[in-house]
């Protein structure tokens, strides 16, 4: 785990705030009428694009689908398979909002050295996937 403080975020071009904030503006959009729980994801690509997703419910609560998710299944609709960072904002601002396990096993089918990166009320936490989800499910051997 590291805070941004302390930690050199690697993609200049896109800082870390910005992918925090469009998380943020996406998780307005979410569709959260059982549980008012907004969750929003901002999934940033190689190539320095950004894939966003939101929570979607449905009345039978077990077919909604989460922000992490979401964004996942955007990305692969545009053609796109190379995340390298995920910014995960949700509930109330500054608490962070950590990937289910669920959505953490899908990005670890993507990247799992993919960064995470969550809003606390003083510092932003960035982690692995890996580290949220240490010996993730694979039927490929990983490097």
């Amino acid at each position: 785990m590291a805070e941004t403080d302390s930690f050199r975020w690697p993609w200049p071009d896109i800082p870390v705030d910005t992918l925090l904030k469009k998380a943020r503006t996406v998780a307005e959009r979410a569709y959260a009428p059982y549980s008012n729980f907004k969750v929003g994801a901002a999934l940033l690509m190689s190539d320095g694009s950004v894939v966003l997703g939101c929570n979607v419910e449905n009345a039978s609560y077990s077919t909604s689908i989460c922000a992490e998710r979401n964004a996942v299944a955007g990305m692969v609709a545009i053609g796109h398979l190379d995340p390298v960072a995920i910014a995960v904002v949700g509930g109330k601002s500054g608490t962070p909002c950590p990937p289910c396990g669920a959505c953490r096993q899908v990005l670890a089918e993507f990247n799992p050295d993919m960064l995470v990166v969550l809003e606390s009320p003083n510092k932003i936490i960035v982690m692995s996937v890996e580290q949220l989800l240490p010996l993730s499910f694979s039927l490929t051997e990983r490097k």
